[in-house]
């Protein structure tokens, strides 16, 4: 891996969090084109036009672009003959234009997309954190997009990956020498038009966001980010302000692009605060009942929903639709809880019927990949769906579980996620209206795609021991009954384990239900696997013969939470992780049961 990764991108990765400013460059770096004002305007106008001059201001001879979709994040619009435009006017709306296919937005010097004008003249009412919105004083008299041409074949790829979730700088550095250098050592992401990170980009630190956008620069890729629940203004009142601080920082937290024949919709879908009044409107609500202690929820607002059915009316039919959002629509791991999945998925499902259709998201740190015709117990209670009519995936996190774990070989925290999987991302490959989803392990071969092991009878002993403790809390603290090392081979056995049960498992980090797995034992005929859950409407199957041998036993044993030194550091003795939470020094402990 050392070999492959040239020493300027080496250097840029390292500095790049250091001098606090991007180091890649893009070929079309420029802002949009503000003019003027209108007082008590009814309308935004403006123009979508061809920058030839590449500088994101409008001359005279640069001509409007007909038939480009335009919205308000409620109204959605199309230009006319001559680029121009105009939309209904309210106080706190972000103006943006749909990138078509064939086209390119401007960035900024990070890669982050520019095709957005917020309008809140007064700013964000009460003061917040992270600044929230600035005031943008009386709304532009003309408002203009600018787009250049750039050649976009029909099949094309897409970096997509969950959860990167910083608390701190330390935690960056992971993500630098995770993910980050396991792209950056691919010599295969000239042609790449996207980069999409699903929410939760940061740990309730929103200061860290240019950082991140500065950090992941340096592979030259657009970055499209979605808003999550742990990237909120968590001061804020009211859901109308609570993405304000992201608005400022990043940009829109609603928006769509185009780019061959798949049509991408970013949606915000986390809810925050979430009150009493939410959940008397809507009783698959989940929301906390103490107003000192606000919870978030999730749930496309009506505003969002009435934009999506707008914008879906200028869309062909053909156009594969991805909807990105952080939530998931419905998740297998959280498949009985309600604010982790989304409310109003059935409504969301009625809009995009008889399409081609494919849902992205995060926030559970596991790799989920639901395919259609699949069902679990509990979606239909809390998202109104149950059975899935295209596949859902939710991606993994290259924050892992929250960065826990014993460090690996390249420094940074194994961190198997709650399923198994280890940090990775995921690359999208489409072809026009198809698609195939990859999973890449950070800093692991391309071919590896999985973890094998068997699961013993001395192992299913040994787990339920460990489990049990980690269960309890009430020796917080304690040294553990068993570790680790009280896990004896699990690749020898003798005829008591196999008469108590001995079977192979596979944990295939991007399998679905559609996989075929194939084994073979020593030099055999192959076999085919039998997966561990139909998704026909089952519950979820939990305990020792349903868990991965390969990850649990890294994860039942951290040896991080025992180390001290005498430097007197708090933060430096044990470990610290997911919003700060002190872990040790105390013996050795598996992650916490949850």
């Amino acid at each position: 891996m050392a070999v492959q990764l040239k020493w300027g991108v080496l250097a840029a990765m390292v500095g790049t969090p250091l001098s606090g400013g991007p180091t890649a460059g893009f070929d079309y770096v420029a802002g949009i084109d503000v003019r003027g004002e209108a007082q008590g305007a009814s309308s935004a106008t403006g123009t979508v036009f061809l920058d030839t001059s590449r500088d994101g201001v409008r001359q005279s001879d640069e001509p409007g672009l007909p038939g480009v979709i335009v919205s308000n994040g409620r109204d959605v619009t199309v230009t006319g003959a001559d680029g121009d435009y105009a939309l209904p006017v309210f106080d706190n709306m972000t103006m943006m234009v749909t990138k078509p296919a064939g086209y390119a937005t401007p960035t900024n010097a990070a890669g982050v997309p520019q095709f957005f004008y917020h309008h809140k003249p007064e700013g964000t009412p009460e003061p917040l954190r992270y600044g929230g919105l600035s005031p943008t004083g009386p709304l532009p008299a003309e408002i203009n997009f600018p787009l250049v041409t750039r050649d976009e074949p029909e099949s094309f790829r897409c970096v997509a990956m969950g959860d990167t979730q910083t608390y701190s700088g330390q935690e960056i550095g992971w993500v630098r020498d995770g993910v980050l250098a396991s792209l950056a050592a691919r010599d295969d992401l000239g042609d790449v038009p996207c980069m999409i990170l699903l929410g939760d980009v940061v740990g309730d630190d929103l200061g860290l966001l240019p950082r991140l956008t500065d950090l992941f620069s340096v592979l030259g890729l657009p970055q499209y980010y979605i808003h999550g629940n742990h990237d909120i203004d968590f001061d804020a009142t009211d859901d109308a302000h609570s993405a304000d601080s992201w608005r400022q920082i990043y940009g829109p937290n609603v928006y769509s692009f185009e780019i061959g024949r798949v049509f991408f919709v970013a949606l915000d879908n986390v809810v925050y605060p979430c009150t009493l009044a939410d959940r008397a409107e809507d009783d698959r609500a989940r929301c906390g009942v103490d107003p000192a202690r606000p919870t978030y929820n999730g749930r496309v607002t009506d505003d969002q929903m009435q934009w999506l059915d707008a914008l879906l009316a200028e869309v062909p039919d053909d156009r594969l639709i991805v909807l990105m959002h952080h939530i998931p629509f419905v998740s297998f791991t959280d498949a009985d809880a309600g604010r982790h999945q989304t409310d109003n998925l059935a409504q969301i499902h009625a809009l995009v019927a008889g399409r081609p259709a494919l849902s992205l998201s995060g926030h559970t740190h596991t790799f989920e990949n639901l395919a259609a015709g699949e069902s679990f117990a509990g979606w239909e209670d809390k998202t109104g769906v149950a059975t899935l009519p295209f596949t859902h995936l939710v991606a993994g996190a290259p924050s892992g579980n929250w960065f826990m774990g014993d460090f690996g070989f390249d420094g940074t925290p194994l961190s198997f996620g709650r399923d198994g999987t280890p940090p990775g991302y995921v690359m999208l490959e489409f072809d026009g209206a198809e698609y195939a989803i990859t999973f890449h392990a950070a800093n692991q071969p391309e071919g590896r795609q999985m973890a094998l092991s068997f699961n013993t009878p001395g192992f299913r002993a040994w787990f339920e021991t460990a489990y049990d403790f980690a269960q309890t809390g009430d020796d917080a603290g304690a040294v553990p009954p068993v570790t680790v090392h009280d896990l004896e081979d699990q690749r020898l056995f003798n005829p008591d384990d196999l008469a108590g049960g001995v079977w192979l498992s596979a944990n295939v980090w991007n399998g679905s239900r559609d996989t075929v797995v194939e084994a073979r034992l020593n030099g055999g005929a192959p076999f085919e696997m039998t997966r561990t859950q139909e998704g026909a409407g089952e519950v979820r199957r939990v305990g020792a013969d349903h868990a991965d041998p390969f990850a649990i036993a890294r994860q039942m044993t951290v040896g991080r939470h025992a180390w001290q030194s005498r430097i007197g550091d708090t933060r430096t003795q044990g470990f610290e992780a997911w919003q700060g939470t002190r872990f040790g020094p105390q013996p050795p402990q598996s992650i916490p049961a949850w």
